[in-house]
């Protein structure tokens, strides 16, 4: 099982930026994918998750209504769209896959949002 996260960058505050996570090995069609941030000097924290089949989203209240999460189960990748990014929203990204009670994680990709 192989993750890739990708389309990190540094960016302004208010401006937008979109995360892709591939991942390889699995079908993707049967397993929920998380996204998480760590910040330097912080824990890792959950950010969205989006279920097997789409239809079911989490946010955490520090990005609800600014990041969207999506997913292409044929082009087996998921996408965390960001808006309106904050400085706060500085950290790198990392998504993630629980695969038959295994934590697998993609090497994550830095998000930098200037003031």
């Amino acid at each position: 099982v192989q993750l890739q996260a990708s389309g990190g960058g540094l960016v302004q505050a208010g401006g937008s930026l979109r995360l892709s996570c591939s991942i390889s090995g699995i079908s993707l069609d049967y397993y929920t994918i998380v996204w998480f941030r760590q910040a330097p000097g912080k824990e890792r924290d959950v950010v969205s998750s989006i279920s097997r089949n789409g239809v079911t989203t989490y946010y955490a209240d520090s990005v609800r209504g600014r990041f969207t999460i999506s997913r292409d189960n044929v082009k087996r990748t998921i996408y965390l769209q960001m808006n309106s990014l904050k400085p706060e929203d500085t950290a790198v990204y990392y998504c993630h896959v629980d695969f038959r009670g295994r934590d697998y994680w993609g090497k994550g990709t830095q998000v930098t949002v200037s003031s």
